[in-house]
């Protein structure tokens, strides 16, 4: 996953949680892929027809995540052992490749032979071979070695250097007589320590890469001309990035190669910070402008493109809310769509939060499917999959633009009943209207939450959900605890929370990240129930002692609570403005 701060990945492994602070390195990483180019590498020389091919074969592909990368082992981080039933259910679905992440460190012995554990190359070796039986590609990599021990190169060069291509020399050793479908990848998301500055950070992951290369390479049999994929710095895909792997390829000359970048999309709108609850035109603009690059850079030129890892970075089926259902669906029809119309190869990364391990069945079906539907095909969406009635008074007509995305709309269904145009619905070019007729009969008798959920049908993809929701303004109550969190009794009364805001009394911005008023989902606040919202000690710790702070906590529906704070040493108080 994309290493935005070198000391929380293994947290965040863990938990599949998003980064917990802003720092400098994390704006670099957002904010440099909208940067022009400063400086344009040689042309590097095209990979083969047959690099290219294997790339195009291998989509779209699944990551066997928070499995072999886990730590100390395959269900550290809550995911069962894997088996072939697993692999055949993966295939099912449609995918034909699987990315393996493996941590191989942690199951090593010491200098000067840094032999791997023969029962742990026994397990990846297990699950390669079962891959391959079932027709599928395999990616195999060193994953969390990159910030474990290979990110001291810098400082401990030599030591670093052996122990890597010790390693290297085990791998391509064991897998050697393997089929072509199986690639290598050379390093998970490279970062160094203590280095001066990005041309000494360029150096060390050109040497990385040509270590693996030379070893592959002179280990023989298949690996001779077997598929190497090369990461760009912390595969992070900013026109910089791009132009150093250029580079480095030019110097390889090696047509077997392929290259690889991780995606999970523009940060704010990705963790639900500074107000991007929607995947908008920023969102969009920067998903476009960094596939475009890979694609300039690399696809047109011949060189093919794995983005090896994608997804929200918030995405997580035990928290949900942080990123709103029908935004993510948006989201990844649009990204699936890009992808495929700029030849990139897709790898969903899948920690266990989309295909549920032990049952073998996807925890949101629907967003699967809109998932695997982008492989081929546009879908149609909306403004909006949520329509909110009042609990009370007339019901009026309630408007929603469609995203037909180059389909056709086809109209409105309700269970097994198509709703009838002119009666039910009216459509004026791309705005849907829901007559006031149909929504008292959806509404029924109007309790809160969903009443009904309708089906946007268009001529292609698959459909587009709309819940009709009954809702009052939320009611938030007086609440005290202490600066390791705050409960607030909450009514939702049919809505849900989208994001919240803080600011002192001087206009100031409260709150850990002081940048924006609009605090980040689960570092600053959350709501996983339909009971409470909760401050975290985080949000607290950041807050300056004896000033009040104004929230204001919005909602799906557009409503807005406000509520005050106060921090008093170890005590806090909260109360509805």
């Amino acid at each position: 996953m994309t290493r935005r701060l070198a000391g929380f990945l293994q947290r965040r492994r863990r938990s599949s949680r998003p980064p917990r602070r802003l720092t400098a390195l994390v704006l670099a990483l957002v904010l440099l892929p909208l940067l022009p180019a400063t400086a344009q590498a040689a042309d590097p020389p095209p990979s083969a027809p047959a690099a290219r091919s294997t790339v195009a074969a291998m989509q779209p592909g699944w990551n066997l995540g928070n499995t072999y990368d886990a730590i100390p082992d395959e269900t550290s981080w809550g995911n069962p052992p894997v088996t072939r039933a697993l692999l055949q259910k993966v295939r099912s679905q449609g995918f034909k490749s699987i990315r393996l992440p493996v941590t191989w460190g942690i199951h090593q012995g010491s200098a000067p032979d840094y032999t791997i554990d023969p029962a742990w190359m026994a397990k990846v070796r297990q699950v390669v071979d079962w891959a391959l039986d079932e027709d599928l590609y395999v990616l195999l990599n060193m994953h969390h070695d990159s910030w474990m021990w290979v990110n001291n190169l810098s400082t401990d060069h030599d030591a670093v250097l052996a122990r890597y291509n010790a390693t290297w020399t085990q791998i391509a050793a064991e897998f050697r007589d393997r089929p072509s479908r199986l690639v290598f990848e050379s390093i998970n998301e490279p970062t160094f320590s203590d280095t001066s500055a990005d041309d000494e950070n360029y150096r060390l992951l050109a040497e990385l890469n040509k270590a693996t290369h030379r070893i592959v390479r002179d280990s023989g049999g298949g690996n001779t001309n077997r598929l190497l994929v090369l990461p760009t710095l912390y595969t992070n895909a900013d026109q910089g990035r791009l132009d150093a792997l250029a580079a480095e390829l030019e110097d390889l000359r090696d047509p077997m190669v392929a290259t690889t970048i991780h995606f999970y999309g523009w940060w704010p709108f990705s963790v639900n910070i500074a107000g991007y609850t929607r995947f908008d035109a920023t969102s969009e603009q920067d998903l476009t402008a960094t596939f475009d690059r890979a694609y300039n850079t690399f696809v047109a030129r011949g060189i093919p493109v794995v983005i090896g890892e994608y997804a929200l970075l918030a995405y997580d089926h035990n928290r949900p809310g942080i990123v709103q259902r029908g935004e993510q669906r948006k989201y990844f029809e649009f990204l699936g769509d890009y992808a495929r119309r700029r030849n990139l190869t897709t790898m969903l990364w899948d920690a266990g939060q989309f295909l549920n391990r032990n049952t073998l069945q996807w925890r949101d079906p629907e967003l699967f499917a809109q998932i695997r539907s982008s492989w081929t095909t546009r879908s149609g969406t909306a403004s909006s999959d949520m329509v909110f009635l009042p609990k009370s008074g007339a019901l009026t007509s309630q408007d929603l633009t469609l995203n037909p995305n180059g389909t056709d709309f086809q109209g409105l269904r309700h269970g097994s009943r198509n709703l009838l145009r002119g009666r039910d619905y009216t459509v004026s070019g791309n705005r849907l209207t829901l007559t006031a007729t149909a929504l008292t009969e959806l509404a029924g008798d109007r309790a809160y939450g969903v009443n009904a959920t309708l089906e946007a049908r268009f001529s292609r993809g698959v459909p587009w959900r709309i819940d009709v929701i009954t809702y009052d303004r939320p009611v938030l109550s007086n609440a005290s605890g202490n600066t390791g969190g705050l409960t607030i009794p909450t009514q939702f009364r049919g809505d849900m929370l989208a994001t919240m805001e803080a600011r002192y009394d001087d206009g100031s911005n409260a709150g850990p990240a002081s940048w924006t008023s609009f605090q980040q989902w689960d570092t600053a606040f959350s709501a996983y129930t339909n009971d409470s919202i909760k401050l975290t000690a985080e949000f607290f710790t950041s807050l300056r002692d004896g000033s009040r702070v104004t929230l204001t906590f919005h909602f799906w529906s557009g409503a807005t609570a406000v509520y005050h704070v106060t921090k008093s040493g170890n005590a806090v108080t909260g109360s509805p403005a």
